[in-house]
């Protein structure tokens, strides 16, 4: 290691701030961006490619969550989780809003925006990190022996109680969109989460989680289709989300 990596990787850990171990250093991170898409929807694209271009910068998180609400315009979203579509409205009653659309991109939580405007995204981001300090709370993960094995770091102030969820994730997926209103493109999804896995609950003391590789895959996809695994730890509970305290990711392979 030259000086230039161990001067980063101090103050890395002089910041207390979160990493990923996927062996190389992560710059500071800096949001959670959530993505609700759809590949019925015609608005959608323009929002997916920004994701694509955010997920270029290492210190964002993003994530493409597919909904499955439009599928009754002609075509069945194939990446669609019916459980993204509840997040999302388990956010928008957090909120207090009832704003549900594609594209809607959620930052660290707890702020929505529309999700092809980049300058909102960042404006966003500005706000949370200026009045809720989100992804203050230090997390590693890791992939070894065939598990994946989460730490999280204890933590003092208001938000002590968490859960902390584990997201196995195909980093690139390009569909072929054969109906509805984008037939006959060929529209690529970035970052796009496959499930959520539960490890826990997070209560203010240091935790560690750990789940078998061989456990991730379920429904259509298979081991093969995941290359990234995420994790955030995430203030309230599935009904009503809130900050994000921590949060890491690494390669799979």
């Amino acid at each position: 290691m030259n000086y230039r990596h161990i001067a980063f990787a101090v103050a890395l850990v002089c910041t207390g701030l979160i990493t990923s171990v996927a062996g190389t250093a992560r710059a500071e991170p800096r949001a959670v961006i959530e993505l609700f898409t759809s590949q019925g929807c015609s608005s959608c694209p323009a929002a997916d490619k920004l994701l694509g271009e955010l997920a270029q910068d290492p210190s964002l998180m993003t994530m493409s969550l597919a909904v499955d609400y439009w599928d009754y315009l002609g075509w069945k979203d194939t990446l669609a989780l019916h459980g993204h579509t509840l997040r999302q409205r388990a956010y928008a009653d957090a909120r207090g809003d009832r704003e549900v659309y594609t594209p809607q991109v959620v930052v660290n939580g707890v702020v929505q925006v529309l999700g092809s405007d980049k300058a909102a995204i960042e404006r966003a981001i500005a706000q949370t990190r200026s009045t809720a300090a989100p992804l203050s709370l230090p997390v590693t993960i890791a992939v070894a022996d065939g598990k994946v094995t989460v730490n999280v770091a204890a933590g003092e102030g208001e938000h002590q109680n968490a859960e902390v969820w584990l997201c196995p994730i195909t980093v690139n997926a390009p569909v072929a969109v054969g109906r509805g209103e984008n037939s006959g493109k060929t529209l690529t999804y970035n970052n796009v989460v496959r499930r959520w896995v539960k490890l826990g609950e997070w209560n203010g003391k240091a935790a560690s989680f750990s789940v078998p590789v061989a456990d991730l895959p379920q429904g259509e996809y298979s081991l093969q289709d995941i290359n990234q695994l995420t994790v955030v730890v995430q203030s309230g509970v599935a009904a009503k989300p809130g900050l994000m305290l921590g949060a890491a990711t690494t390669a799979l392979r």
